[in-house]
């Protein structure tokens, strides 16, 4: 299989990316967008035209971040709503409020490496649980719009963390073994893309692709259990490259039609078969079919 290319790479910015995509009459919803990419991918879809609303925990700090938008881009269309990724009635609120088609969906939201095992009331993991059932009950409660804007795009944010570790399948939340902050994340990490290989399988026929990433390294609010970026300066970006593949997943003609690939640097990245050096790559487990229409089924079995 040939990688998809683009004249994009590690400095291009949101912004460029878009520079001349129209999103006029488009419907986007993006999770975690109160802080960090999750702002300026909402700002650069926004800025090119497209209805935006924001998926955020914190309702204020989601209402501030829509304002700045706003007054940023002239798109007097970016709205908020409340949405804990870990709380399952709040999805489930979220979805059924939700009306008409919804074109994208970039499921950004994300937490990382939480020191000690936290575990939401069903008992699950909790990077597990936010970062990719959250997203995945929110995935698939959204089916039905997405089917209904013919040719909808999920976008699902991974990371390198992907290299860290598979999914667990015997031991999602850490019943048995000592719990690991960061194979607790990668597990999570690698859940993500594989959400968008399987859901890339069965619901292309709706004109529904979805596609995962890895943003690069960008010092946010995600590393503050970490001790803040341990990646080489010369190798982190800001929140505008950051966003950049996440938005060109989202919006880019350069990618009608593709799916179930995971990018970085706006390229769709090698598959791996073990960890390298400098972190680059995804690993082969993360897009493997039998691991995807596994880690659906036992989801569903979860949040059914």
């Amino acid at each position: 299989m040939t990688l998809v290319t683009t004249p994009f790479g590690f400095g291009s910015t949101a912004a460029e990316v878009v520079a001349d995509v129209n999103l006029a009459g488009k419907r986007v919803v993006v999770t975690g967008a109160s802080s960090g990419i999750g702002i300026e991918t909402a700002r650069a879809l926004a800025g090119a035209g497209a209805e935006v609303t924001l998926g955020v925990r914190n309702v204020e700090a989601g209402e501030e971040t829509a304002a700045g938008i706003r007054s940023s881009t002239g798109n007097a269309a970016v709205r908020v709503r409340r949405l804990d990724l870990s709380d399952q009635g709040s999805l489930r609120t979220f979805v059924a409020e939700w009306e008409g088609p919804l074109h994208i969906l970039v499921n950004n939201a994300g937490i990382m490496a939480l020191p000690s095992l936290e575990r939401t009331p069903e008992g699950w993991e909790m990077q597990f649980a936010t970062n990719f059932l959250g997203h995945f009950a929110l995935t698939l409660g959204l089916h039905r719009a997405l089917a209904a804007a013919n040719g909808a795009r999920i976008v699902s944010v991974s990371s390198s963390g992907n290299l860290i570790a598979p999914v667990i399948f015997d031991d999602l939340h850490f019943d048995f073994l000592p719990y690991d902050p960061l194979v607790a994340y990668g597990q999570s990490k690698t859940a993500c893309a594989l959400l968008a290989v399987e859901a890339t399988r069965r619901w292309a026929s709706d004109g529904i692709v979805a596609n995962a990433l890895n943003p690069g390294a960008i010092a946010t609010n995600l590393q503050k259990h970490t001790g803040g970026l341990k990646t080489p300066a010369e190798r982190r970006k800001t929140p505008q490259q950051g966003a950049a593949t996440s938005v060109m997943l989202a919006a880019s003609p350069l990618l009608e039609g593709v799916g179930g690939r995971y990018f970085e640097d706006c390229n769709e990245a090698a598959t791996v078969s073990k960890r390298p050096t400098d972190w680059m790559g995804v690993a082969h487990y993360a897009l493997d079919p039998a691991n995807a229409e596994r880690l659906w089924n036992i989801s569903l079995g979860l949040i059914s």
